[in-house]
């Protein structure tokens, strides 16, 4: 890339292209009916280690939301940040609503109130004073509900609590009306090599939003491995309707597989590994791409990190690639 560093929409605020998603180093939690929903069992001491080496790698972007772990992810990330907090962008969410002692998802609030309580509390849990980036965390709010959210960050950035917002949807309509917000910069959204987004993508050009990209690693199937013996408490073990690409849960789907595969001389060009090609992809596929693979650990994140140096995808890969999809 000319850069390592995007601008996040209209907002000024400048992140590195790359950014962590912080949903896997929350741990274990579930949902009422014991559904999993994070990605099994995590070392705090070893994602501390993570998020200290991505800000020495130069990342300075981390996306996290209060419900990943009930409250557990924005702790360590809060904690790992210590005095560097004022080096990076931090990003989180809300709208669900959780017990923290069980580790349990128990419903939404699309309420005004509950977004200032929510707020309150994830600058308790992550030790600061504002949060650079706040979104709502439910997809499919209605959108004259969202209209009130809306003012309501408005609200917040007035106050000082907030520095500006986005929603966390993949529906290019209710993207839109968030926009109308003077302080609204992104929509978070999934998007990979597998998984492309034109109409979203469209729609931040229009808009000027940064496009941040969830799931740009398709949950793990392009990180090069075949995902079988998944633990119990991985919510790719038991996975819902809407996580595609792992079948009945045994592991990843075949067909999905084969795609991965089918792409892997293209995405491993120039000496990428399978993860890093994906990264590559995202930024070649759009100026305002800032793709947040998880991670947990040391390792992770250097591997994520190393993308950066080796730039987008050229315009010949990204054709091929879509030449091998059949895009």
């Amino acid at each position: 890339m000319e850069t390592n560093t995007r601008i996040l929409g209209r907002s000024g605020i400048e992140v590195s292209a790359l950014g962590f998603g912080c949903w896997a180093i929350g741990g274990e939690w579930q949902d009422s009916d014991g559904q999993p929903l994070g990605w099994g069992k995590v070392d705090d001491e070893e994602s501390v280690r993570a998020i200290h080496r991505a800000l020495d790698l130069g990342v300075t972007f981390f996306d996290t939301a209060d419900v990943y772990g009930t409250g557990h992810s924005e702790r360590v990330l809060g904690g790992a940040l210590g005095k560097r907090r004022d080096e990076v962008v931090v990003a989180t969410k809300w709208g669900n609503v959780f017990d923290e002692e069980t580790r349990t998802l128990t419903g939404s609030d699309d309420s005004p109130a509950y977004a200032r309580r929510a707020l309150e509390a994830s600058l308790r849990r992550l030790g600061t004073d504002h949060v650079d980036l706040y979104q709502l965390h439910i997809s499919d709010a209605d959108p004259a509900r969202a209209a009130e959210l809306r003012d309501q960050c408005e609200e917040f950035v007035r106050e000082g609590l907030i520095r500006a917002y986005a929603w966390s949807t993949d529906d290019p309509e209710r993207a839109a009306v968030f926009a109308q917000g003077e302080h609204c910069t992104a929509v978070q959204h999934a998007l990979n090599v597998l998984q492309d987004a034109p109409q979203l993508l469209l729609r931040c050009e229009e808009l000027e939003l940064a496009s941040i990209n969830r799931s740009p690693l398709a949950m793990g199937l392009l990180g090069g491995r075949r995902h079988t013996g998944l633990e119990s408490g991985d919510i790719r073990s038991r996975p819902p309707a809407w996580l595609q690409g792992f079948g009945d849960g045994s592991g990843a789907d075949p067909q999905w597989l084969a795609r991965v595969d089918a792409l892997r001389s293209v995405l491993t060009s120039d000496g990428r590994t399978p993860a890093q090609g994906a990264l590559a992809w995202l930024w070649a596929r759009s100026p305002r791409t800032v793709p947040i693979p998880g991670f947990r650990s040391v390792a992770q994140a250097e591997q994520n990190a190393g993308a950066i140096a080796k730039g987008p995808l050229t315009a010949g890969q990204l054709a091929e690639v879509d030449r091998i999809l059949g895009r």
